[in-house]
């Protein structure tokens, strides 16, 4: 089986988001393998219309009337962009419930109608015989305020929970990302600890949850699913059977397993469980936890792996884009050479307009991301890209641009570099020691940052471990995979019978 990359749960303006549905297959199919645009489409416990509440009220109404007419222009247009073994869609749209939490619902059917009901299991069963399921997204919140409802939740129409977006974390009370919006905190009564606590069982995604029309936009959440092709088939069912995790943005590949098990997956082992890890990431890896029952099983350090400087091997080379002050986007046109090495792999780091909701004063422009985001020309000597960066919205979170270059080489090895008319060339050897940075202009410029080179070695990991001890009549084990950059990934949960 192979690992497929995607997107499950984000906006555009077939209801109440921006950009254009077209633009948003394409920024999707530029950086995933598969993806489900999603429109909001109902809420049946809206609150009331106040004076406080009328815009809340009121671009929700729009929106969920803006799906409905255009529903079916809206199916056939994802239908058209599914080409198995190529990009692959689905179905989808969104339904909000104050009460059991918001979930998107998604189809394995082209010919999937909007229904709406009082809770996600109503809907599920009015549509019947259709292959669906309903994905709970930023659980964290306040139970009854659109958090997580462990009550009422139910695997077999919730086979994965999106545990990461542009919400934040919502793992643990104590996880990386709190949530900041103004839907409220994150509360621990809602948090995936606490459903796992309450025997649940389901597998991890993340989705961005974009509202500018760019799936898979970098850092806001994706998912990666385990499955045996690129085909809707296949990928529905790596997702039934819960073979997926959560990335933040980094196509971090892991495989975890437990007596040959992947992860997902629910075993039978009474006694010896042999524990199997494999992390390929995209930066220097700064800890592993392998997890058992919700606590710390097994903690990988990654600054006690070994951190010598190899002279040659397979590197990884971050060149970021963006800063400056171009609140509408900057254009950036580069080329990267590599002199007397091979270029294996390049990964896109690519994002779209920071928008999680609507707000009074932006206005509905279905160009909103058409952006210049592709790779032009690869080979093994060579990239040539253009991208779009903004300028980052506070001093703490980022709205750069960046490429991962995968090279094979010695520390002569040389990489060219032109971008928007500066040049730079700098030997593996030289960015072993350190990054370095150039601005374009001489104040409050646009710069790039070519990040220090991370050798094969801190960015790998492999570790076999046996467990002989059952702690509880289903022990569950999960992994939390962390990088120097702050990307992370949430493996799904292997649930052992005893």
């Amino acid at each position: 089986m192979k690992l497929y990359w995607g997107d499950l749960h984000n906006h555009c303006g077939i209801s109440y988001g921006y950009g254009s549905l077209e633009n948003a297959l394409k920024a999707a199919k530029s950086q995933l393998d598969f993806v489900s645009i999603t429109g909001h489409a109902s809420w049946h416990d809206m609150p009331e219309r106040t004076e406080e509440l009328e815009f809340l009220v009121d671009f929700h109404e729009k929106g969920f009337a803006k799906l409905a007419d255009h529903w079916e222009q809206v199916r056939n247009t994802v239908a058209e962009a599914n080409v198995p073994h190529e990009f692959v869609t689905f179905q989808g749209y969104e339904a909000h419930s104050s009460e059991y939490g918001d979930h998107h619902i998604v189809s394995l059917h082209d010919d999937f109608p909007l229904m709406e009901g009082d809770s996600p299991a109503h809907i599920i069963e009015k549509l019947g015989s259709k292959e669906v399921i309903a994905v709970p997204h930023h659980v964290g919140y306040t139970p009854g305020y659109r958090g997580g409802n462990w009550e009422s939740f139910n695997p077999e129409i919730s086979p994965i929970i999106e545990v990461y977006s542009k919400h934040g974390c919502g793992m643990s009370e104590d996880a990386p990302y709190p949530y900041y919006h103004d839907m409220g905190p994150r509360d621990p009564r809602s948090t995936i600890f606490e459903a796992i606590r309450r025997g649940h069982r389901f597998g991890f995604v993340g989705s961005t949850d974009h509202h500018a029309g760019y799936p898979g936009s970098y850092g806001d959440g994706r998912l990666a699913v385990l499955a045996e092709e690129k085909t809707r088939e296949a990928i529905w069912e790596a997702i039934r059977a819960r073979r997926t995790y959560a990335i933040t943005g980094d196509k971090i590949q892991a495989d975890f397993r437990i007596n040959g098990a992947p992860f997902g997956s629910e075993i039978q082992a009474a006694d010896a469980r042999k524990l199997e890890l494999d992390v390929r990431g995209c930066d220097t890896i700064d800890r592993i936890t392998v997890y058992k029952n919700l606590k710390p099983w097994k903690i990988i350090n990654g600054d006690e792996m070994n951190v010598s400087k190899p002279q040659s091997g397979k590197f990884k080379i971050r060149l970021e884009m963006g800063w400056g002050n171009a609140k509408d986007g900057y254009i950036w046109n580069g080329q990267v050479s590599l002199e007397n090495g091979v270029l294996h792999d390049v990964e896109t780091c690519f994002r779209g307009r920071s928008v999680l909701a609507p707000s009074p004063d932006m206005k509905e422009d279905p160009t909103l991301n058409e952006l210049a985001n592709e790779i032009l020309e690869q080979s093994e000597q060579q990239v040539s890209w253009t991208c779009t960066s903004f300028k980052n919205p506070t001093t703490l979170h980022a709205h750069t641009a960046a490429l991962i270059l995968e090279v094979e080489g010695d520390v002569s090895s040389k990489l060219h570099i032109v971008l928007n008319g500066k040049e730079m060339s700098l030997t593996i050897g030289q960015l072993l020691e350190g990054g370095i940075s150039t601005h374009l202009q001489p104040h409050n410029s646009e710069a790039f940052l070519v990040h220090r080179a991370v050798p094969e070695q801190a960015y790998t990991y492999q570790g076999e471990w046996t467990d002989e001890q059952a702690e509880n009549e289903t022990d569950v084990y999960h992994v939390e995979i962390r990088q120097k950059n702050h990307q992370f990934a949430w493996i799904s949960p292997i649930f052992v019978n005893a």
